[in-house]
C-alpha cells in the first residue's frame, strides 16, 4: 500500500485496498479490523514523491527540495513506520 500511494492518491489507494483486506481477512477467517487499519494506515505513507500530496509540492516549491530529496528521506521514512506498523497491529490484536 506504501507503494501505491505513492502513485496514485492515497484516498484512492484506500479505496482500491480496503475491499481486499477485508476479502483477506474473510477467508483467513481472522477479524478484518486490523486488515483495514493496516490499509488505513498504508495508504498514507506517501513520503516517497512530492507528487503525491498537495502539501509535498508546497513544501518542495518552498524549501526548494528536488526529487531525490523526497526519495531518499521518504523511501527511509516509508520503510520505518511499515516495520513499525507490522509490529505493533499483529501486537495488538494478537495475529
Amino acid at each position: 500500500m506504501g507503494i501505491l500511494t505513492n502513485v496514485v492518491p492515497s484516498n484512492a489507494a484506500a479505496v482500491i485496498g480496503t475491499p481486499i483486506s477485508i476479502n483477506i481477512a474473510q477467508q483467513l477467517e481472522l477479524p478484518a479490523e486490523p486488515f483495514v487499519l493496516a490499509i488505513i494506515f498504508g495508504s498514507n505513507l506517501c513520503f516517497a514523491t512530492p507528487l503525491t500530496h498537495k502539501i509535498n509540492v508546497l513544501v518542495m516549491s518552498a524549501g526548494s527540495y528536488t526529487f531525490s530529496d523526497f526519495a531518499r528521506i521518504g523511501v527511509s521514512l516509508l520503510i520505518i513506520m511499515w516495520l513499525a506498523y507490522s509490529w505493533v497491529l499483529p501486537a495488538i490484536y494478537g495475529l
